[in-house]
């Protein structure tokens, strides 16, 4: 009797196994059947929040699943996706670099369709060329034409005319000549030698109201538009010349803005006088040209 009273009945939950077998072709079988056994033998599923619980589960036990599979592959392939991460990086970058020098390339294009091929000017509002270069005010053009080191005047040939000019070297090919884009003051030019190894040539313009837009003929040529006149200079003009030259910077700085002219806003003031002396009339097609 005393062996009977010292045994200890064990928990419900040991006395009912669960039996059911795994079909690996079909697993949420399985599943369904532990479920409904939990759902018997356990108040689990009377809890309100049994749903999030379990798919919590799902999700801890899909992300272990993820890992250890990333880390097989990448044991296999011995870093294999991580060279092919960069390739495909590098190439996605070599790919843009392609389109952002594409996109440049139609942006110089579509510039030089708007200036119908002109170039920018240097910051002497000439031109840099590969034998020389140039710059200009409205009233001179200063040419600089390199030549060896050394060299001594008498070897220099320089010819300036009124429409032509041809400078070099004796007994060489003239290293520039060609027709000048606009007359000058034969009288008011002449070259010198600078530091025994460049020519320099100053130019009078005949018409000292106008920027050049090339030194001679044929050469490519600059926007006179974007010429950029030391303000520091227009003090040396004479009231005259010095209001033609600033109302001249005035309107380019207006059409590089879009904006109208002095003389196209004069046309529009003239205008609106007009329009509010005569309200009568009817200026509904009037244009200003």
């Amino acid at each position: 009797m005393a062996i009977l009273s010292e045994y200890e009945e064990q928990p419900e939950s040991i006395k009912k196994p669960f039996n059911a077998v795994l079909d690996t072709a079909d697993p949420l079988k399985f599943l369904e059947k532990a479920f409904d056994f939990v759902a018997k033998e356990t108040d689990l599923f009377k809890k309100e929040s049994v749903v999030k619980e379990v798919n919590g589960l799902v999700r801890s036990v899909k992300e272990k699943v993820d890992g250890e599979e990333k880390k097989r592959k990448e044991n296999t392939n011995g870093g294999g996706l991580k060279v092919e991460s960069k390739r495909v990086k590098e190439e996605s970058s070599s790919s843009k670099s392609v389109e952002v020098v594409k996109d440049q390339k139609m942006e110089e294009v579509k510039e030089d369709d708007d200036n119908k091929g002109l170039r920018a000017p240097n910051k002497g509002n000439g031109q840099d060329m590969e034998k020389y270069s140039w710059v200009q005010s409205l009233q001179e053009v200063t040419v600089t034409v390199p030549i060896p080191q050394g060299t001594k005047s008498r070897f220099i040939a320089c010819d300036i005319k009124k429409n032509h000019l041809k400078v070099g070297l004796k007994g060489q090919p003239p290293i520039l000549e060609g027709d000048f884009y606009k007359p000058v003051k034969v009288d008011d030019c002449f070259w010198s030698l600078e530091d025994q190894n460049a020519i320099s040539i100053l130019l009078t313009k005949q018409d000292q109201m106008e920027w050049w837009k090339c030194l001679v003929k044929g050469e490519p040529e600059i926007d006179t538009q974007k010429v950029e006149p030391e303000s520091s200079k227009l003090g040396d003009l004479d009231p005259e010349t010095r209001s033609t030259v600033e109302k001249m910077m005035f309107d380019q700085r207006q059409k590089q803005m879009g904006k109208p002219t002095s003389d196209e806003m004069q046309k529009e003031d003239i205008l609106k006088k007009f329009m509010s002396e005569h309200p009568e009339m009817d200026f509904s097609r009037a244009k200003i040209n």
